[in-house]
């Protein structure tokens, strides 16, 4: 029985499908970029698959799509064409570390909003990540200038002088989208049965 992480077996149908990883790559480098899409027929499927298992499905579409552009653009770089798929897996692993990592800042800066927005602490864990999601969908339900202006004023701690130099608005704007984004927010978890 074939590993999870070994290479399988290739069946060639074609002159193209028949070279190695790195004819390919020198081909790719001699000006020949349609070679490319055979390594990316040769590799999506397991990409995907890795990606997957490390990041779930939340845009797993264009996880993919940015390993094999990183791959595209690093080519010239890639010292040891022979050792393409190791080389690709590697960008993937680091491509599925920046995802876990934008992840993990995300929800916690969910969180920071949570607790900005939250005068009681939370009763226990389930109820802070229920309150996390529902921040999450005010957050959504607001429009994109009233987000941003939440977002950098109040997760990224940015002071409104300098959200207004970002947004290119004046201050008062500022303040006035961040009145209004705040007191939609309030509204939307009171809704949602949260005391405030």
């Amino acid at each position: 029985m074939r590993g999870v992480f070994q290479p399988a077996k290739i069946v060639a149908s074609s002159s193209s499908e028949q070279r190695s990883d790195g004819e390919l790559v020198q081909r790719c480098r001699q000006g020949q970029p349609a070679e490319f899409r055979q390594l990316y027929r040769r590799y999506q499927q397991r990409v995907r698959s890795t990606l997957y298992q490390l990041c779930g499905t939340a845009g797993l579409d264009d996880l993919v799509q940015e390993v094999f552009l990183k791959a595209w653009k690093g080519l010239p770089k890639l010292k040891q064409p022979n050792q393409f798929s190791q080389w690709l897996y590697r960008i993937a692993w680091n491509v599925a570390m920046d995802q876990r990592r934008t992840y993990a800042r995300d929800r916690s800066q969910l969180q920071t909003l949570g607790e900005l927005l939250e005068d009681a602490p939370f009763d226990g864990a389930l109820t802070h990540l229920h309150y996390q999601d529902l921040v999450q969908q005010g957050l959504a339900q607001l429009s994109l200038e009233h987000r941003a202006v939440l977002v950098l004023h109040d997760l990224e701690e940015l002071p409104q002088k300098e959200v207004a130099s970002i947004l290119e608005i004046p201050v008062g704007t500022v303040k006035s989208r961040l009145f209004h984004a705040r007191a939609q927010m309030r509204q939307f978890l009171q809704q949602q049965g949260v005391q405030l």
